[in-house]
């Protein structure tokens, strides 16, 4: 496996050369670079590294101006020491991030989920992100929602849109997706995750185990104790209760 680390801090590069060693002693890290000038000069002369371990400031500049100077055909796991709206941006695009000082956990996390999507996803140009939205969500400070998620199947990976998915259920710790034509796929997060990630113009967690798109509503009823019950489309298997503190909460977000 060959790996290039783009960062402009030699105690950074150091701690994080010595963990990937520590982590994976048959990796090669090929290169160091420190700039975006070297970087893109480094691409455009030499094989495709599998991996690139990239800082986002570098000495020169914003590294995401690579990608408008080469054709980056690697995977990229970012350093980072951004604020939330830069996290959000990497969670939506399914980026790998892990922020600084870096710690050998989540460097172990992100190695093994780049080893998981390396094969399918690497030659997938409908799942690279968008580099400009990132660098778009930085600068401006705009929190962006998910869009869409990477779906693995019995022998390869897809996309599911978001705009897709009808509903999220959880039940003993394992979450699934549910579509519009009634298909499910597990999903990888729990409802606390999805909540941050969701647009919450269109998504409301109805309790501790449904997050619902507004388009999934079909109708809701009064009931005891100021309840609710919601039916939805598809139907879901059984009724869908929503507490009477909730209650007023779903009212505004579906517009009474």
């Amino acid at each position: 496996m060959r790996v290039i680390i783009v960062e402009d801090e030699l105690h950074n590069y150091r701690l994080l050369k010595g963990m990937v060693e520590k982590l994976r002693p048959d990796w090669n890290i090929v290169e160091w670079l420190e700039s975006v000038k070297s970087t893109v000069a480094w691409l455009e002369n030499n094989p495709a590294p599998d991996l690139i371990f990239m800082d986002i400031q570098l000495t020169d500049g914003i590294s995401f101006s690579i990608f408008d100077s080469v054709q980056v055909d690697s995977m990229v796991i970012f350093t980072t020491a951004y604020d939330e709206y830069a996290l959000q941006a990497f969670q939506v695009n399914s980026i790998d991030y892990l922020l600084k000082p870096v710690k050998l956990e989540k460097l172990e996390q992100a190695i093994g989920k780049f080893e998981h999507l390396a094969g399918p996803r690497k030659d997938d140009s409908n799942l690279k992100p968008d580099y400009h939205e990132l660098l778009e969500a930085i600068t401006q400070g705009e929190k962006k929602y998910r869009k869409r998620f990477l779906i693995s199947g019995a022998t390869s990976f897809f996309k599911l849109n978001v705009e897709d998915i009808a509903w999220f259920y959880t039940e003993s710790r394992m979450t699934t997706a549910n579509t519009f034509t009634n298909k499910q796929y597990p999903i990888d997060f729990t409802m606390e995750k999805l909540e941050e990630q969701l647009d919450p113009d269109v998504f409301f967690r109805v309790n501790r185990s449904v997050i619902v798109h507004i388009n999934a509503v079909r109708k809701f009823e009064s009931h005891f104790g100021g309840k609710l019950i919601l039916r939805l489309i598809p139907p879901f298997d059984e009724p869908i209760t929503i507490s009477r503190l909730k209650a007023t909460e779903f009212k505004e977000w579906i517009g009474l």
